[in-house]
């Protein structure tokens, strides 16, 4: 088992690719902290990881709540070994819709609550001297046409760029800052996009996916796996002289 006596934090672990990460670790031998703000979803998750571990009811958006997050995390369980930074938020919203409430609301999890998190996080893997943070970006943070809004794209050009730093200031540490940035994804929050898309333009749901795939070079969208082979591979020792990279997992999308 490639995580095995690891501890893991993987936020917004409760469904989608956060719930297929803390799935997959688990199945590879580590203990995972499912830090997730919707509570039946968490549940769910912790309960289908047998319970290894700890569930936390945490929004990224509190600074106070990740500090609590990671210090219960080392209380509890002794150690942070990998941080996966997967919480985010996004809607459907044409360039002249995006209002400062939406700017607001999206920064605070992708981009304010991410850093929090990498730095509370690698205050303890420095004592350590070892630890992995992967933080999940986006093509839509490499200027993809196809992304829910212009903001959200920013917040994950911020990840990508906070990925290059941080990897550059924390390798002293050995700690490995990467970034995946996955395509079209087949998730709870992809459902909901799809829905408000298809309401705006009058086609159907299977019509609107069917076109999507369309564009796809492979052909089809990401399944929530598709993210966590990534997630797992770049946790675990394989991984150890990688740093500072942003990997694409998209069917072909976009090539840099």
């Amino acid at each position: 088992m490639k995580l095995e006596n690891k501890v893991a934090i993987v936020t917004g672990g409760g469904r989608g690719m956060g719930r297929a990460m803390a799935l997959r670790f688990a199945h590879e031998g580590a203990r995972v902290v499912i830090a997730e703000v919707d509570r039946e979803s968490g549940e769910k998750t912790f309960a289908d990881i047998g319970r290894c571990g700890l569930l936390m009811h945490s929004d990224l958006a509190r600074v106070a709540e990740i500090d609590e997050l990671v210090a219960r995390t080392v209380a509890e369980l002794g150690q942070v070994d990998i941080l996966v930074n997967n919480a985010g938020v996004t809607k459907s919203l044409g360039f002249f819709d995006v209002s400062e409430s939406d700017w607001d609301w999206m920064y605070s999890v992708n981009a304010r609550g991410l850093f929090f998190c990498m730095q509370r996080a690698a205050r303890e893997m420095a004592r350590r001297k070892s630890g992995k943070i992967i933080n999940i970006a986006s093509i839509a943070g490499k200027g993809f046409r196809g992304t829910s809004n212009i903001a959200y794209a920013g917040t994950k050009g911020a990840v990508i760029a906070m990925t290059r730093v941080g990897a550059s200031q924390l390798a002293r540490f050995n700690i490995n800052v990467n970034a995946i940035c996955p395509g079209v994804t087949r998730t709870h929050m992809f459902e909901t996009l799809m829905r408000e898309m298809t309401e705006k333009r009058g086609v159907s749901e299977a019509d609107a996916i069917k076109r999507l795939d369309s564009t796809i070079p492979l052909g089809r969208s990401n399944t929530p796996d598709d993210i966590a082979n990534m997630a797992a591979f770049l946790a675990s020792a394989e991984a150890d002289n990688i740093t500072g990279q942003s990997f694409n997992v998209d069917g072909g999308l976009v090539w840099d």
